[in-house]
């Protein structure tokens, strides 16, 4: 079973065979994607699905902490199921290609005292412009 899926059960979250589906799609290193593509996958795996509850389902696990919803410069949502391991992420600033990273050492060691404006930081979210091999 799935890290995703083992997650879910865990809280008690309702397994239709829609909502399986979707989190079986989301499951896995490196995926993010958005909800038409979602969707697309879904569709192959139960024909029936809806774009309905596709987003449905979405809102319930980002509303759960169980999937990130990312934004990129203006381009489609994106869902990442990895919430609950901390990365960063970097993003191909000319295709979109996202893929998370595990860089050493604490983000906010070089965020100075006075830098921070007296606010209690709980985490970092760090994102990472480039080119991937692809565009490059």
């Amino acid at each position: 079973m799935s890290d995703l899926l083992e997650r879910l059960r865990g809280r008690g979250w309702r397994m239709t065979s829609q909502r399986r589906v979707v989190a079986e799609v989301l499951d896995g290193d490196h995926v993010h994607l958005t909800a038409d593509e979602v969707h697309a996958r879904a569709v192959e795996r139960l024909p029936e699905i809806s774009r309905a509850t596709v987003y449905n389902a979405l809102g319930e696990l980002v509303a759960l902490g169980e999937v990130v919803e990312l934004s990129t410069n203006g381009r489609a949502k994106r869902y990442d199921p990895n919430a609950h391991h901390p990365h960063h992420h970097l993003v191909c600033s000319r295709c979109g290609t996202i893929r998370d990273v595990h860089p050493t050492g604490d983000p906010l060691a070089g965020l100075r005292p006075e830098e921070r404006f007296g606010f209690t930081v709980s985490k970092a979210e760090v994102t990472y412009r480039g080119l991937c091999p692809s565009c490059a």
